[in-house]
């Protein structure tokens, strides 16, 4: 490896806008972030839930096509 050409790592600590903060190595001077692991819907298991009903089901439930109707 070249000598002097590498950024220097250095610890930074980092602070979300939900209040948590860690320390990590960056080679840049960030602190702060818009959403961490603790905020996060895919990590704290409070995102939204795959829709149960299909195109078809939502077409004639939108325009009043019952099955029950006929």
């Amino acid at each position: 490896m070249k000598a002097n050409i590498h950024p220097e790592m250095k610890e930074v600590k980092i602070t979300c806008a939900c209040g948590a903060s860690f320390t990590t190595k960056s080679t840049k001077e960030i602190n702060e972030v818009e959403i961490c692991s603790n905020c996060h819907p895919a990590y704290t298991g409070q995102q939204g839930k795959a829709k149960k009903t299909g195109n078809i089901e939502k077409f004639n439930k939108k325009f009043g096509f019952d099955k029950e109707a006929k």
